[in-house]
Parts: structure tokens; sequence; C-alpha cells
């Protein structure tokens, strides 16, 4: 099926079944159209760099200049991600999108990395009826290690780097290095203002 035709709306829940049982049918539309790029995206070979392009554009809210992404990768929504430019994303990263998703520019994403903006209520009750999302901000020159979980409303600073199988709980500050479940700064980095005021000191 094409992703630009409709589903009928009868089939669309069979679909989705009781856990999106409160979700319009315009919103069931779009996490179709949504699953069928990422399965065009997932099924395409390397050399079909222009035909991937194209499902970066149509798929992502913003996909940045000389942005690249490595299949297979998976998505709730795809319109609430924004990817800046020349970001790496490497291969089975997941973005659970329900609330915006932002990756700034000349970020590395390693393999096996997941973004969850969306959670749940804990009480049971209340997790029948609603789902909850969070925003998630992560900054420029950020490197994200292998198997990280970023969970909801997390921000990330400026150049951080998240050691591999941290479970991000936390807004983590700019120029660190963090890792850890809980994820928690072990050590700080010197900025690029930081490093141009050490050249000058030393040049005087």
């Amino acid at each position: 099926m094409n992703p630009s035709e409709k589903m009928p709306e009868e089939i669309l829940r069979r679909i989705y079944g009781v856990h999106f049982s409160s979700q319009s049918e315009e919103a069931l539309q779009k996490r179709l159209r949504t699953q069928q790029l990422v399965q065009q995206l997932n099924l395409s070979f390397p050399e079909e760099y222009e035909k991937r392009e194209k499902i970066f554009q149509n798929l992502f809210g913003h996909f940045g200049k000389d942005a690249h992404l490595e299949p297979p990768f998976h998505c709730d929504c795809g319109e609430n991600i924004f990817i800046g430019d020349k970001t790496f994303l490497n291969f089975n990263v997941t973005i659970l999108d329900s609330a915006e998703v932002r990756i700034g520019n000349n970020c590395w994403i390693a393999p096996n990395v997941q973004i969850y903006a969306a959670t749940h209520p804990t009480d049971y009750l209340e997790r029948r009826k609603i789902c909850l999302a969070k925003p998630i901000t992560i900054g420029n020159d950020v490197w994200i290690g292998g198997g990280s979980i970023i969970l909801p409303g997390v921000q990330i600073g400026d150049g951080a780097v998240i050691g591999a199988g941290s479970v991000v709980t936390h807004d983590i500050p700019a120029f660190c290095i963090a890792f850890g479940n809980p994820c928690k700064v072990h050590r700080y980095l010197k900025s690029e203002e930081d490093r141009t005021k050490d050249a000058e000191s030393l040049s005087s």
C-alpha cells in the first residue's frame, strides 16, 4: 500500500487494537503512514541512497544537511523528530516520538540507542486510559554510546558524552562525560570557548 493512500477506519482499528482505541482516525492514519515509510526504509538497499533521502524528508520533521541514518530504524510518528546537520544515527536506533525529539548538529548516535519520549502513568487505572509524553532535547556535538536509553523529558547539553549502556533519567549538562544506570556525570570536558581561551593564553 502506498503511504499516501488512506486505510479504511475499520481496518485501522483492527490493526492497532485496544491499545490505540482512544486515538482519532487521523492519528491512526499518521501512525500507519509512518510505519509504511519506516518499512520502506528498512527494506531499502545501501545503493538506493536517493530513495532513502526522500524517505527521510517525508518521515521526519527535519532531517539536516549531510545527516546520515543507518537502517534498521524504528519510530512512532516521525514528524516529531528533528535531526540536525551532519548528525549520524547508527543501526537499530529506536525513537518513540509521541512528543518532540530534537537532536542537534554533529551528533553521534551509536547502535541500539533507544530514545523514549513516550511514557505512562504509574497508577494502573490511569494507565488504562491515557499515554503521556515529554519532549527530549539532545544538543550539538553529543555522542551517545551504544545501547544507551534516554528517558522522557531529558535534556543533554552540547558536547556531552554518554557512555555505552547508560540509562539517562535526568538532564545531563554540557561538556561532560556521563555514564551508568542511572547516568551520572563523572568528569567535565573543555568547551570550544575554553579551548580558545587556552590557545590565546599560550600564544600571549
